[in-house]
């Protein structure tokens, strides 16, 4: 016991933990940053999440408008609602910082991502690897005599799922291009 009488360990917070307790439950959500095309950007937006201990879990860029050297950043990152608030905040203060927008409040949007996964296989394995791909409506882009490489494009779950289920029959590599993500309608 200490001094004051508070079992030690009774509480996982901290007595100098000031902030007020919000809702800890964590979300996913996708954002999306249009920036200026100019060396360091992808640096600095990066740069604001690893320096505050936010989890990326995916990221995309490519440039969007060439005349105005613009890009697009899509990010899916986890944190709980203040946490992702925060991370817009300080993402919208930002000088070549054009929009942010967070797909996952917004409105619906569309979210895809490709892979290309080598199989490696000979005999039944082979065959039922064609099969899933047929049912998961990947295309097979280079084949040899011990291998195939899929391509397949869809959700995060699909890809998830086509990979876990090529797994046994000889998964040897996987490539993903990350989320890419647009908002339905107007």
């Amino acid at each position: 016991m200490s001094a004051l009488n508070i079992k030690k360990g009774s509480t996982k917070h901290s007595a100098y933990n000031l902030r007020p307790s919000f809702d800890e439950h964590e979300e996913s959500h996708t954002l999306a940053v249009l920036v200026d095309n100019e060396a360091g950007v992808l640096a600095r937006v990066i740069g604001l999440f690893s320096g505050r201990g936010y989890n990326i879990e995916s990221l995309t860029v490519a440039e969007v408008d060439h005349e105005g050297h613009r890009s697009r950043i899509t990010i899916v990152t986890t944190g709980t609602p203040q946490v992702i608030e925060q991370i817009k905040a300080q993402l919208g203060r930002m000088v070549p910082v054009h929009d942010v927008h967070d797909l996952t409040v917004e409105g619906k949007a569309v979210e895809r991502e490709l892979a290309l996964l080598r199989v490696e296989g000979t005999g039944d394995k082979r065959v039922e690897a064609l099969r899933l791909a047929d049912i998961f409506r990947a295309q097979a882009v280079d084949s040899t005599l011990e291998s195939f490489v899929f391509q397949i494009t869809g959700t995060v779950e699909k890809v998830d799922a086509f990979a876990d289920l090529m797994r046994p029959l000889g998964l040897v590599e996987i490539a993903r291009t990350g989320v890419a993500a647009l908002s339905r309608g107007a």
